[in-house]
Formats: structure tokens, C-alpha cells, sequence
């Protein structure tokens, strides 16, 4: 095992520890050493019952001191404001931290308008935003990554390549459907099953505390402030996600030659010639993108796994470029379709 590096993951009840889980139990360079989640006392077949037979191992009470001990780098499947006060006792031991909360995606005045009061100020300016396609050689350094949400992913992978041809006054608009294990295994009434079957809504349109997040990075990555209307919907499948997006730009372009020319070197991008559907992307870190266009109009339509690229497979991604592996180390390209 000399040659494996050693990981723990924090919050394996949820949907994304398990995804983890599934990933890094075949990954060539990782070991997992060390599974926790709030309370500990359990196996995680307890959990997981889908796990019997696979992987055989004690639930702890997450303690930064026990990690520590047996890890090198750690993946935090926790809550925001759960995940901060974490992170900093990790980063403080000198560990690697890979954390799928929102507590260090975004800037401090834009964090605590749309979250809550950031307590780990001292690592938030340090955090390595976890879009490879983008952030690529800061996260190889990064010993802090902040791995972005399916929202977000989806979004901006959809929509950056064309962000230059815009006029900063138009207002952008995105459709995003995602499925319901996007909202995570808490019982809510707008989750159960008579709320979801043949069912479909949006929910905080125009107000989703994403928006801010699309709309800084896309400052950040091309100096350009954008007018973005976000309407997130729930739709009745478990996993994927479906976005679209509705745009005008300013010269004429061929559409569809600047997104291959856009992500031409990127594995996990594939521009595909018809519109996309999720089950193309099920089970996998790929994001497939079509554009159709009209004059300058353009209706620009991309899919993901929520659970995987839009979290877990994106996490590992992340550790693999952190730990000095290709990126594509251990990730899975098969769909699971039908």
C-alpha cells in the first residue's frame, strides 16, 4: 500500500459520501482509511446497506485529531456552516481538504449576504474554486478546494464559452431542472414522493442563492458583469440535471466551432450534435453541451450527474489534480443507461 494515499471522508450518510465511496473503493491511488459521520457507532453497511459484502468499515464520530492520524487528504460531504468549522481544524493539522459545501466557493461579503457569518476567514482567501476546466493549474497547489455544486457546474460550463460575445446589458436567462437527490436525504414536504410524482416546479426563481455564485465567477474567469436570471426546478427522476440556456450575442459567431474550440483539450466535455438528456451523463463526470442558433440568438443545452459531476466525481477530480495525478484517475465514463 505504499504507493496509496491515504483519505477520509467526512458526512458518508449523505447521498455524496456514498457517491465517494462507490468512486474511491476502486481508485487505483486512494486508500480509504477513515469514514464519520456526526454521531459514529455504526458500519456502513448500516448506513448503506447496498455496501454488504463490498467494503467493511466502522462509522466514526468525525474528530480532526483521529484524521489526522491516519489521512492525508480529507473530502467534507457536510452542510454549509457545517463544513467551515471543520475545515479550518483540518487545514490547521496541515491536510488536504476537498470540501462540497458552499463555505468557501464564494467571497466573504457575498458569502455572508446569501449564507451566514463566515468563521474561518483566515482559509477563505486561500480556497482554490473546483471547476477544473478553469481553475485547472491553481488546484494542482491548492490545498483547499472548494468544490463547486451541479447548479453552478452546469451553468457555467454551458454558458463561459460564449460569455466574451455578450453585451453586458442583455439579461441571460437559465433554466435549470435537476433531480430530486439534489435536494439530499432530508425529509421535506417538498421532496416526498406525493410532491414529486408526475410532478414539476420551480422553486425560488430568480432569488437562488447560486445566482451569485454563477454571476461572480463569471467575473472573476472573463472581467465581465452579467444580468443572470436563475430559475432552478425540480423534476421527477432521481439523479441528473438539464440546463438551458437563452442568450443574444453581439457579432456573428459560428456557435457551435467556438464551443469545440472552447473545450477542445477538456476529457469531461463532450459537444454532442443533438439536444442533450441525462441519461447520456447518468453515472458519470461527463457534461455534455449542444447549442442550436439562430442569427445571434442561441439556446445553449448541457447535462450532468448532480450526485457526481455535480459533486462527488467532481471532488475526486479535484484530489487527483491536488495529489499530482491525471484527472482522470479512478473516474468512471460509463453512463448508467437504460
Amino acid at each position: 500500500m505504499s504507493n496509496k494515499i491515504d483519505v477520509a471522508i467526512v458526512g458518508v450518510s449523505g447521498y455524496t459520501g456514498l457517491e465517494l465511496i462507490k468512486i474511491l473503493i476502486n481508485h487505483p491511488n486512494f486508500n480509504i482509511t477513515y469514514v464519520s459521520n456526526s454521531e459514529g457507532g455504526v458500519s456502513l453497511k448500516d448506513i448503506h446497506p447496498m455496501l454488504e459484502g463490498v467494503i467493511d468499515m466502522q462509522v466514526q464520530k468525525a474528530d480532526a485529531n483521529d484524521i489526522a492520524k491516519v489521512a492525508s487528504l480529507v473530502f467534507l460531504a457536510l452542510p454549509h456552516k457545517t463544513s467551515m468549522g471543520f475545515a479550518k481544524q483540518l487545514i490547521a493539522k496541515d491536510l488536504k481538504v476537498v470540501d462540497l459545501s458552499a463555505d468557501y466557493r464564494l467571497e466573504l461579503d457575498l458569502y455572508e449576504k446569501h449564507y451566514c457569518p463566515h468563521e474561518d476567514k483566515e482559509n477563505l482567501p486561500l480556497s482554490v474554486y473546483g471547476l477544473p476546466e478553469f481553475y485547472k493549474e491553481d488546484i494542482k497547489k491548492a490545498s483547499l478546494v472548494a468544490n463547486p455544486g451541479c447548479y453552478p457546474t452546469a451553468s457555467l460550463l454551458a454558458l463561459l464559452p460564449f460569455v466574451k460575445y455578450l453585451n453586458a446589458n442583455q439579461s441571460i436567462f437559465i433554466d435549470a431542472k435537476s433531480g430530486i437527490s439534489g435536494a439530499g436525504k432530508k425529509l421535506s414536504d417538498l421532496t416526498s414522493f406525493v410532491t414529486v410524482s408526475e410532478n414539476m416546479f420551480a422553486y425560488n426563481p430568480l432569488k437562488h442563492r447560486h445566482t451569485p455564485e454563477i454571476i461572480e465567477k463569471i467575473e472573476l474567469l472573463e472581467n465581465k458583469s452579467l444580468k443572470i436570471n436563475f430559475v432552478p426546478q425540480l423534476i421527477p427522476v432521481t439523479r441528473g440535471m438539464l440546463v438551458s440556456v437563452y442568450l443574444t450575442v453581439n457579432e456573428n459567431i459560428d456557435a457551435v466551432q467556438v464551443l469545440k474550440d472552447y473545450y477542445k483539450d477538456e476529457e469531461f466535455i463532450r459537444i454532442v450534435s443533438n439536444p442533450v438528456n441525462i441519461k447520456n451523463t447518468s453515472g458519470t463526470n461527463f457534461c455534455d453541451i449542444f447549442v442550436a442558433q439562430d442569427g445571434n440568438d442561441l439556446f445553449i443545452n448541457a447535462s450532468i450527474d448532480n450526485l457526481l459531476r455535480g459533486a462527488s466525481s467532481q471532488a475526486v477530480v479535484n484530489a487527483n489534480l491536488m495529489s499530482g495525478l491525471e484527472e482522470n484517475t479512478g473516474i468512471s465514463k460509463i453512463a448508467y443507461a437504460p
